[in-house]
């Protein structure tokens, strides 16, 4: 079995996990294994580096999620990300954006397992770091035993350190990316079975995963799990993942600390000319369920994105909420 720790990540997510996601995560659970959004092999090579691959040292652990088909091409944007700090290089095979399918890579790379080893191998020797797939079970009408045994085991053979599997097909016409992360079944034993073909290898489940009761469900049959769009629905979930999955003997973390954490962070941001909408948009969702969300997510939303807006915003929506009996509801 490889010494790969990551049990537990926060999956990447196009247009979710940008840095001031990343950062906000880390306030609330330090073990967990953070991404980047998709950044492609020719945007890292030809764009401006700083602005795409920036980001703050509490952020690690963090990987680099690559898209792209061509070897060389992911060899060179590996080591650019190795040279910019991160602790993983994660290759994208499951993105089914037309955009996606149109460079040749993300999910339609089902169909290549080949160009994937290759990809693979580029890279491995290109860097001293994990390097990494997340996939899907297949693609379209391919047969999801043969298919996803096929990239395994290309995957595998090159030297991929982990495999993280989406337990869905992707339908690459017909379905929007969106319909793509609900349409197609879950299919969680395709998974499990895949583990238990290769036992020595870290083998990780994604998809449908909703809360942490599930995942510690799912590391019965496999070594991780893989949270989606409970991140940001939800993300106050994350402040039990210390604890309820990697059995640190400490509290949880405080969401009200967790969210006056971001208030730093945001002034900086806002004096260096960013958006302070940009800050608060993974935020949103930190009290989901309980007294005073609603105010919470309105006060964030409409001061947020407004001209001048800083960190007192954070601290409004705080106060709105304290006016609805959320921090009683903390504090319970």
């Amino acid at each position: 079995m490889t010494d790969y720790l990551h049990k537990f990540a926060v999956a990447p997510m196009i247009d979710w996990t940008d840095r001031h996601c990343r950062y906000f995560h880390r306030g609330l659970t330090r073990r967990a294994l953070l991404y980047t959004e998709m950044l492609t092999a020719d945007a890292l090579i030809h764009g401006d580096r700083d602005r795409l691959l920036g980001f703050d040292a509490e952020e690690h652990p963090v990987a680099l999620q690559l898209g792209g088909s061509d070897a060389a091409k992911l060899a060179e944007a590996a080591r650019i990300g190795t040279d910019f700090g991160y602790d993983e290089i994660n290759l994208n095979v499951g993105c089914p954006s037309d955009r996606v399918q149109s460079g040749t890579f993300g999910a339609c790379l089902m169909r290549e397992p080949e160009v994937v080893g290759r990809g693979v191998a580029a890279m491995k020797a290109a860097v001293d770091l994990p390097v990494t797939v997340k996939c899907r079970l297949g693609v379209d009408d391919q047969d999801i035993e043969t298919a996803l045994d096929a990239l395994a085991d290309q995957a595998f053979a090159a030297g991929a350190d982990v495999l993280w599997v989406h337990a869905r097909k992707a339908w690459l016409q017909g379905l929007s990316p969106k319909e793509n992360r609900d349409v197609p079944p879950l299919d969680y034993d395709r998974v499990y079975r895949l583990k238990m073909r290769w036992p020595d290898r870290f083998i990780g489940i994604n998809g449908g995963i909703t809360d942490l009761a599930a995942a510690k469900a799912h590391l019965e049959k496999v070594d991780g799990v893989m949270l989606g769009r409970a991140a940001y629905q939800d993300p106050g979930l994350l402040a039990g993942v210390d604890r309820e999955i990697y059995g640190v003997d400490a509290s949880a973390p405080d969401l009200i600390a967790a969210a006056r954490r971001m208030c730093a962070y945001a002034e900086a941001h806002c004096a260096a000319g960013g958006r302070m909408a940009a800050v608060t948009k993974p935020m949103i969702g930190l009290f989901h369920g309980r007294p005073g969300a609603r105010i919470w997510r309105r006060i964030l939303t409409v001061e947020g994105v407004k001209a001048g807006a800083g960190p007192e915003v954070i601290e409004n929506a705080l106060a709105g909420l304290a006016e609805a009996g959320g921090l009683e509801s903390l504090a319970a």
